[in-house]
């Protein structure tokens, strides 16, 4: 019996959706990519803003189908694309976030030493071999060695169709409405000029409100004081149960999740180690919460305070400062907790957390937004702007943090 594989998808940002060829729905089946519907796409923030409980299927869903409007915009300004290059650009979008681990950020770089592109790279030549080299293009352009440079833009630049995607939906899911862009005439002002990927002139308006709505959405959103709490909780979880590894004790925790936790692992050990690639493929959001709910009951009291916490929404305090925090009135904090929670201060050390974070809207370090005149001169959008806070997104703006149990 033969299938039906031109489905239509009811997307709740874009409307319809449509699954463009065979090959990417057997792609959107395949186990690889189904887990991503078991990933939330921010993470934590679902306690910051309720609704933001969207996955990153759905983001990688919405990504595709922005790349198939960026392409068709292109071909209609006379750029010769053919098929081919357009089903595998819109196979690179639909798979870029598919190494993302569970709770995406959050724990990236705490489970593995690597970076999640490193690993959708990695499930992307696994999923080459399978579909028997049909996604030799699709790898190419990603990795940014197919002739055609503009293709990769499309999927990593500073204006890409992900980060389209993703402010628009991110925007939807929290109801921060600050993160509004004009998605839809942005990807209809782009052209290619030199193989480069470039926004005409008219554009230019909409390429300033996308990256203001970009640094208003990393501090409302992305970097809120709330998620950052969350995130450094589960963080502080993680760096438990591999110290009690690390001292021989038993720990609790999903197969997958222990076989991770108990190795450290980089992309040469994933590239070594086909199980390792596996237990990553089978690790998701679900690995994470019902091991936090084991972890609530057991006797290790770090362990099992911080995770009924987190459980409950009892975070941590947390304060931001543009300077760093004295490291006396931390000590003191530590030992305040060792006291109330009657536990040392080696152990306190987990209940008082501190750390930076940086917003960078816009890096305009060999990766420009570039605008094209009318008479083709081509000029980064910070000198075209004739705003000087564009000029100002320039400017990567650093935060300190400290979050602490509260006593």
């Amino acid at each position: 019996m033969l299938l039906n594989k031109k489905k239509i998808i009811n997307d709740p940002v874009y409307g319809f959706v449509k699954i463009p060829s065979d090959l990417v729905f057997d792609l959107i089946e395949h186990p690889f990519f189904q887990r991503l519907r078991r990933i939330q796409q921010l993470g934590l923030s679902g306690y910051v803003y309720p609704g933001a409980l969207h996955t990153r299927f759905h983001h990688a869903l919405g990504a595709m189908h922005l790349m198939g409007l960026a392409l068709d915009n292109l071909r209609n300004k006379g750029h010769e694309i053919s098929n081919q290059e357009l089903e595998a650009s819109q196979i690179a979008i639909l798979l870029h976030d598919i190494g993302h681990g569970p709770m995406s950020h959050g724990l990236e770089h705490i489970l593995t030493s690597t970076s999640h592109e490193q690993i959708s790279l990695l499930f992307m030549e696994q999923l080459n071999k399978e579909f028997g080299g049909a996604l030799e293009m699709a790898v190419s352009i990603f990795k940014d060695t197919y002739p055609r440079k503009f293709f990769h833009q499309l999927v990593s630049s500073q204006l890409d169709v992900d980060r389209l995607d993703y402010l628009q939906r991110d925007c939807f899911f929290t109801g921060v409405s600050e993160g509004t862009i004009g998605a839809d005439r942005i990807i209809k002002m782009l052209n290619v000029h030199e193989d480069e990927l470039v926004v005409e002139e008219k554009g230019i308006y909409s390429i300033e409100n996308f990256l203001t709505a970009r640094r208003l959405m990393y501090w409302q959103v992305y970097l809120h004081k709330t998620n950052i709490s969350a995130e450094q909780m589960l963080v502080q979880l993680v760096n438990r149960i591999k110290h009690l590894i690390q001292k021989d004790k038993k720990v609790i925790a999903s197969p997958n999740l222990l076989l991770l936790l108990q190795n450290s692992v980089g992309i040469n050990e994933f590239r070594k180690q086909p199980a390792l690639l596996q237990a990553f493929a089978n690790l998701d959001d679900i690995d994470i919460w019902s091991s936090v709910k084991q972890w609530s009951t057991c006797k290790d009291k770090v362990l099992s305070t911080i995770s009924r916490m987190l459980l409950d929404r009892k975070l941590f305090q947390v304060t931001l400062s543009s300077e760093k925090y004295d490291s006396a009135a931390i000590d003191k904090k530590r030992e305040a907790i060792a006291k109330h929670y009657q536990i040392s201060n080696k152990q306190a050390k987990y209940f008082v957390v501190k750390g930076s974070t940086a917003n960078e809207a816009y890096l305009s370090k060999g990766d420009n937004i570039n605008i094209i005149t009318k008479q083709g001169k081509v000029a980064d959008i910070a000198q075209a702007s004739d705003l000087p806070n564009i000029k100002a997104l320039r400017k990567i703006v650093k935060k300190y943090y400290v979050c602490w149990a509260r006593c």
